[in-house]
């Protein structure tokens, strides 16, 4: 961290539950622009992992304040992620959209999101109902968490040795199965009946084992509220321009095809005429858009960012 940044913790309030984050602002004497960054599927923590730190340091560098938070039930926040739906956390998001304009010395018409992963699908929810400058999602898939699913599961089998296109279509049909169980509002009890007669080959047990090994009851209900989200409906309610960015070697996102969707959106007849499209795919790099087996983000990566949004708001970034 840099002498010319300032990190604080913060808290704000989000309907029922109270939202911690951590609030970096750049020294600069003009005020400054802000992101809100909101992390990807499960206890995502302010930092997704540790993804965050080098892109918000990056954008601090550059002139904008960022707040990123810990998702609700997870590191100092209250309440329980597996209780909530996108919406909620489109709620959220908004909440610490609000905090962020409300902050000194922060330019509250030039403050936008920043989404990876199912926090692409919840920034998109958010970005249709609320008025921002410009929004980000990385990595995001264009389609609905169970398609998104069974992509990542179709991807895994192809890298198991020995597995045969038989062996992957009995894997996949029992996966949707699953599928159906949670449209129809199969119980956990049943949706584990489901899974421990399945006939899935032994070669991939352990995956598939793997797969259902975390899951609960509440994890089970928040699976089947989530599964079928289509992100397609909020890119049509856009009111702003959109930056998709990708992995090309994401190997949990179909990126050609949300890729299409996206654009398909952007081409509506009803789309807004502010709601331009951008994608910006980083060759052999992973769903964090990182390389090295995760060790570094994809050269050119942090300049793309942010030049892209420091174009949308017309700011210079050296004040």
């Amino acid at each position: 961290m840099g002498t010319d940044e300032l990190v604080r913790d913060v808290t704000f309030p989000s309907t029922d539950v109270v939202l911690a984050g951590s609030l970096t602002v750049p020294d600069r004497r003009a005020p400054a622009p802000g992101v809100v960054m909101v992390g990807g599927s499960g206890p995502s923590d302010r930092n997704n992992d540790t993804f965050f730190p080098p892109i918000r340091r990056r954008l601090a560098e550059a002139g904008f304040a960022v707040l990123s938070y810990d998702k609700r039930g997870v590191g100092a926040s209250s309440g329980d992620w597996r209780e909530a739906t996108i919406d909620d956390f489109a709620v959220d998001a908004v909440a610490a959209l609000d905090f962020l304009r409300a902050q000194p010395g922060v330019r509250a018409e030039a403050t936008g999101l920043f989404g990876h992963s199912e926090g692409g699908w919840v920034v998109l929810c958010a970005a249709a109902r609320e008025d921002v400058p410009w929004v980000v999602t990385n990595g995001c898939p264009g389609m609905t968490p169970a398609a998104q699913d069974r992509y990542a599961l179709a991807t895994a089998l192809q890298a198991i040795a020995g597995v045969t296109c038989d062996d992957a279509d009995v894997t996949l049909a029992a996966y949707d199965r699953l599928v159906e169980a949670g449209r129809r509002g199969a119980g956990f009890a049943e949706a584990t009946r489901l899974v421990r007669t399945s006939p899935i080959p032994a070669v991939v047990t352990d995956l598939f084992g793997e797969y259902w090994s975390e899951m609960d009851e509440s994890l089970w209900e928040f699976t089947k509220r989530k599964q079928d989200h289509d992100p397609i409906p909020n890119a049509l309610r856009l009111r702003c321009p959109h930056l998709a960015t990708f992995g090309g070697a994401d190997e949990l996102v179909p990126v050609a095809d949300s890729i299409s969707l996206f654009a398909a959106a952007a081409c509506h007849p009803d789309r807004h005429p502010r709601a331009t499209l951008a994608v910006e795919v980083f060759p052999h790099a992973d769903h964090r858009v990182q390389v090295g087996g995760g060790t570094a983000l994809a050269s050119g990566y942090l300049e793309t960012l942010t030049r892209w949004i420091t174009e949308r708001l017309d700011i210079d970034s050296t004040a």
